[in-house]
Parts: C-alpha cells; sequence; structure tokens
C-alpha cells in the first residue's frame, strides 16, 4: 500500500509528459511556413478564430538557404523551390501560416502572377516564380498586396521579432 501513492505520482508525470509529447510536435522546429489542414480559402482566414495546419510545414528552415530581412527574400534549396513550382494554385490563393515553432504568427495566400484578382494582404507569388537575376535563383518573396503594394491596407505582420529570433538563431538571415 505504501507504493500506491509513489505508482500514482509516476502515473501521473508520464500522462503529463505524453499530452505535453502530443501538443508539442513542431516545438522546437522555429520559422516554418504551413498550409492549411483543410485548404481554407484566403476569402474565408480573417473570419476564422482557429485554422489547423497540415501535418508538416511546406517550408522547413531545412528548406531555406537564406531570408533577407530587408526584402523578405527567401533563398531555398533547389528541391524545395521545385516542390513548390510544381504545385499549381488557383487564382483566387491558397492560404499559408508563417509560424514559429509550429504557433501561427500570421498568414497569407501563395497567389499567381496571372490572377486578375486582387488580394490585400501578404503574399508569396505562385508558380511560375519570376526569376530576376541569376541571384534570384531558387527564390520567392513574401510582399504585401497584389497586384501592388497600394492594394495592402493595414500593418506589415512580416517583421514581427519572434520572425527574426528564430531565424537569427538559425543562422539564416542575410
Amino acid at each position: 500500500m505504501r507504493n500506491k501513492p509513489v505508482l500514482l505520482l509516476i502515473a501521473s508525470l508520464l500522462l503529463v509528459t505524453l499530452f505535453l509529447g502530443c501538443n508539442s510536435q513542431a516545438d522546437g522546429e522555429g520559422f516554418a511556413i504551413y498550409l492549411t489542414r483543410d485548404n481554407v480559402p484566403p476569402s474565408q482566414m480573417e473570419a476564422l478564430s482557429h485554422v489547423d495546419l497540415a501535418d508538416q510545414p511546406l517550408i522547413s528552415l531545412d528548406d531555406i538557404v537564406s531570408y533577407n530581412w530587408t526584402t523578405h527574400e527567401i533563398e531555398l534549396t533547389a528541391a524545395a523551390y521545385q516542390r513548390l513550382e510544381e504545385i499549381r494554385f488557383p487564382t483566387n490563393g491558397t492560404s499559408f501560416l508563417v509560424c514559429v515553432d509550429g504557433q501561427p504568427v500570421y498568414w497569407g495566400a501563395f497567389w499567381p502572377y496571372y490572377s486578375s484578382l486582387s488580394f490585400d494582404g501578404v503574399i508569396i507569388g505562385a508558380a511560375p516564380f519570376l526569376h530576376t537575376t541569376e541571384d534570384a535563383q531558387n527564390t520567392i518573396q513574401i510582399t504585401l498586396g497584389y497586384p501592388v503594394l497600394s492594394v495592402f491596407q493595414g500593418v506589415d505582420p512580416r517583421l514581427n521579432p519572434i520572425i527574426f529570433e528564430s531565424l537569427e538563431q538559425a543562422g539564416k538571415l542575410k
């Protein structure tokens, strides 16, 4: 009988550890870009109080060669860039969430450059990506508003210090 309280304590600690482990699948992953689990369209993102992330990030720190904090250009590995080029995003965009350690910081949309629809939000131009110079190979850019910056109304969420710290700690800032 004297061992019963000890066994209960150990069992409780194991359960707490198990639950914490299940809820922190992305803990320590740093900066990542996720699609939404249920492919929530950009037109519905602001109305939702909670959006589930896809099981795996579309872009993780391992996919990032460097991040230019001034221009928000992200140089990706060739494999990650090719993966993005193979996705055909609809003309009304595909929502993404920028996260740090699995926690959403802000949302935006992959937006095809051939879309005739405007968007007042954060975008990553979708395939076909624009290559302006040889130095910009495998590079995407997180921008504001489509088709031009003046479409964007609001505060720039890309400047969040949590994102800066994550990229700095990972040695990805340029």
